[in-house]
């Protein structure tokens, strides 16, 4: 049996001497991974790195073995990656939650064409830039995984206007005037997050767009599943923090 596919690097792991183990997010046949031969020299080493992307040929006698893999580069991000702390964080994040949350071999083509454009982003661009897009991207996971957050009105009344909170129990928006008497409990939904006319978020936005995701991921992705937020997101979330301070 054999496929090509695009891929995005998500971990490499030593297998012998000379192979590799590479952990890929595919455009159409999901997480997958697959043997290297040879991926310890020093050719297939600078593109076999995370955040890279690349071609890839898939080999095995069957469906369910590990199979071997055959890697050509197309876009080799990782060198811009690890030039800033912060889009190092960014990244490691990403692919500790591609990691945790998604399935092995299940399609998910709107989360891979999502990430090729966060990647992108992280790699040109300072965390004021691609922070609000990781925010979003997280959000879209949710939602190819079931779990989508309903931001469109309020869910005690219906209202459009002042949306300003999300309720942990339903994933739904509640404006401020609802809010009131229980804001506490709720979780604030920051404005970048609710239409194009908010285009510029704050450092305070970002982080409470990165605490909002995490939320819903851990409850209704990871722990049912017996995973707590793997700690390179979590150090994301703290670096944001700092940044709003």
């Amino acid at each position: 049996m054999e496929w090509s596919d695009d891929a995005i690097v998500i971990a490499v792991r030593a297998h012998g001497e000379t192979s590799v183990i590479l952990d890929v997010l595919t455009r159409s046949h999901g997480r997958h991974a697959g043997l290297v031969r040879g991926g310890t020299s020093r050719k297939s080493k600078s593109a076999l790195q995370p955040g890279n992307s690349v071609h890839l040929l898939w080999r095995a006698r069957l469906n369910e073995h590990l199979g071997n893999f055959t890697a050509e580069p197309m876009t080799a991000r990782a060198g811009h990656l690890i030039e800033s702390r912060a889009s190092l964080a960014g990244l490691n994040a990403f692919t500790s939650v591609v990691s945790a949350s998604l399935p092995e071999r299940e399609g998910h083509q709107s989360v891979y064409d999502a990430s090729e454009l966060l990647l992108d982003a992280m790699a040109a661009e300072d965390f004021a830039h691609w922070g609000p897009l990781y925010v979003r991207w997280e959000l879209g996971l949710l939602d190819e995984l079931g779990f989508g957050l309903d931001l469109s009105e309020c869910a005690a009344t219906g209202a459009v206007d002042e949306l300003e909170y999300v309720s942990p129990k339903s994933g739904r928006a509640v404006s401020r005037a609802a809010a009131a008497p229980y804001k506490e409990r709720l979780l604030p939904l920051p404005p970048f997050l609710l239409g194009s006319q908010n285009a510029n978020p704050t450092p305070a936005d970002i982080a409470a767009g990165l605490k909002l995701t995490a939320y819903f991921l851990l409850d209704r992705v990871l722990r049912p599943h017996g995973k707590e937020m793997p700690a390179a997101r979590q150090r994301l979330e703290e670096l944001s923090t700092r940044e709003s301070e």
